[in-house]
């Protein structure tokens, strides 16, 4: 005789998160280091048709970059499953980022202190989908050269929207920010629940 459970077991909730930034700020590392899979990453190596295209000059050792996306996944507990999607950090493969960010729940913005002002089309661009998001300055080599507060001054981001200081290559390190950025998203979607079934004033 065969055994029927008497509850059945739920299939954990899948989310899509986006990890976007400029070029060279550990976007794909980020993926990397937090992925429980072997992480699917498209790294072109860098030719002499990119300079002056691709900045490198603050990260000299970086040699490939990202032509398409990275892909990799991380589960939460027993019932929630994140497939995260790194994009491509130029400027001519931005064409890519609708398709990327088609359902996600939230993003990360992986900024670098060094060069804060091209996280700005990253930020626009989440802002004005009016997709939640958090920014993820990520301290490379350790360091932290900047105060959370003086990050979001210069970003010149909405008092709610998280700011964390991260170091991608470190696994604890981007779990504690996409732990933020899922709550983050969270509190949007029940605030916006809440102002949707909310009575319309009489006129």
């Amino acid at each position: 005789m065969v055994s029927v459970p008497s509850e059945r077991v739920r299939a954990p909730l899948s989310v899509k998160i986006v990890v976007a930034g400029g070029f060279g700020v550990g976007k794909t590392t980020t993926v990397a280091s937090i992925s429980e899979i072997e992480p699917l990453s498209t790294e072109a190596a860098m030719t002499d048709v990119g300079q002056g295209i691709d900045r490198a000059e603050l990260t000299p050792e970086k040699t490939e970059t990202t032509a398409a996306l990275d892909f990799g996944r991380i589960t939460f507990g027993d019932d929630l499953v994140l497939y995260l999607f790194g994009t491509p950090g130029q400027a001519r493969f931005s064409f890519m980022w609708d398709e990327l960010a088609r359902g996600a729940m939230g993003a990360i913005v992986v900024g670098d202190t060094r060069r804060l002002a091209e996280s700005f089309p990253a930020i626009n661009y989440f802002e004005k989908r009016g997709l939640p998001f958090v920014i993820g300055i990520n301290c490379f080599d350790g360091v932290q050269s900047h105060t959370v507060e003086q990050v979001r001054d210069a970003v010149a981001v909405a008092d709610d929207v998280p700011v964390e200081l991260f170091d991608a290559r470190e696994r604890s390190s981007v779990k504690a920010s996409l732990t933020v950025l899922v709550e983050h998203s969270l509190r949007r979607a029940r605030a916006e629940l809440r102002a949707a079934s909310e009575p319309s004033p009489a006129v």
